[in-house]
Formats: C-alpha cells, structure tokens, sequence
C-alpha cells in the first residue's frame, strides 16, 4: 500500500524536534547552512552525530569540499534564525552574525551547544543525504530548546514538571 507524502508529513509532524542550525563553508569559505530538525547522536566513542540534509540544498557543496560541519542547537528566541536558514541561497546570512568556531566553521551565537564535526561518512537515503560527523570540538551553556512539532516552533513548559 503506497504511503500518500501528505500523511507521511502529518504522521512525522506528530513528533517534536529541536531544532538546529547547520552550518559549513562552500570552497571559497562562504558560509553555506541550513535549518535541520533530522538531527541525532549516533555514538559516544567515537562520539559521532548525524544530520539528514535535502539532496537539493547548496549545503552539500561545503560537505563535500570542507570536510567539516557545525551544528548549533537552538535556543528559545531563536525562531528567526531557524526561519533564515531555511531559506535558499546568501541572503540567509544578511544580518545573522556568526562566529567562527575552533575548526573555522561558522556557529550561531546563543546557541545552547555547538557541536564542530568532520564529516566521516555520507550515506544516500531517497532524497536526502545522511551527513555522520564526528564531533571534534564542542560547547554548551544552559537554556531553553527551541522546540518545532507539528509545523510550528513551540516552548517548553519546565514549571509544570518543575524544572527550569
């Protein structure tokens, strides 16, 4: 029985993501990055992660020639960054200031941990590639994800299950 693209993107919108911003630089060190919610760890030692990118994105390009990715996760309050990255092309970078992270790749500031990756293994899968990086620097500080389910960027309510 065929699957309808429409009821897979209801069914997998039931799930709630963090949500990332992932970044490299094309061979003339320009930025290149995207939103990507198809984020996970996949190993602690080595300690690997995995990012599922559209075959159709002009991120490949740095994947491919860097070798190396940066993944920021995002914090509450960072909806517009998540919304720029997900558009095409350079204009995503106009007035979003990145910094550059120990390996060069470019990081979103505020994020709540950046993970700098070299790229081990790229595995077709339909439309997409699945990018496994190994993480060769990191940082975190504490916050709040930024949190997307159902085609919407949502919050988290800590108080009711009293954290914070």
């Amino acid at each position: 029985m065929p699957i309808e693209p429409a009821d897979f993107r209801l069914a997998l919108g039931q799930f709630a993501s963090g949500v990332t911003a992932v970044t490299t630089r094309d061979g003339r060190g320009q930025p290149l990055g995207l939103t990507v919610t198809a984020f996970s760890s996949v190993s602690l030692d080595p300690p690997l992660v995995l990012v599922c990118v559209d075959d159709g994105s002009e991120a490949h390009a740095g994947f491919r020639e860097l070798g190396t990715f940066g993944v920021s996760v995002l914090a509450e309050g960072q909806e517009e960054v998540a919304r720029r990255f997900a558009w095409s092309g350079a204009a995503k970078f106009d007035e979003v200031e990145l910094v550059s992270g120990a390996t060069g790749v470019p990081l979103v500031p505020g994020a709540l941990a950046h993970l700098e990756c070299r790229v081990v293994a790229a595995h077709p899968a339909g439309d997409h590639t699945v990018y496994v990086g190994e993480i060769v620097a990191l940082s975190v500080r504490p916050g709040r994800p930024l949190v997307y389910q159902h085609g919407l960027y949502r919050r988290l309510d800590l108080e009711a299950e009293g954290g914070a």
